[in-house]
């Protein structure tokens, strides 16, 4: 699946943003939890889809009623 090499590459860029602002010490703290907090958010949104996506590519729904990736989701 392309998609999944998307995802990947998006939470690579993710990780360098949030390692960035970890290590930059010219901003405060509590503007680093401004900036990371989004960006934190946006890679559990990610994690999420990668994960649901490899379900699906490794068990591809045999139903007609369609996919309930849903309910095995551990949240």
């Amino acid at each position: 699946m392309i998609s999944l090499t998307h995802i990947e590459a998006a939470l690579a860029a993710v990780d360098a943003e949030v390692k960035a602002l970890l290590y930059n010490q010219s901003i405060s703290l509590t503007e680093k939890d401004e900036k990371m907090l989004p960006l934190l958010r946006e890679g559990k949104v990610l994690k999420q889809t990668y994960e649901d996506l490899c379900y699906l590519r490794d068990n591809p729904p045999n139903t007609p009623s369609g996919c309930k990736v849903g309910s095995y989701r551990e949240d």
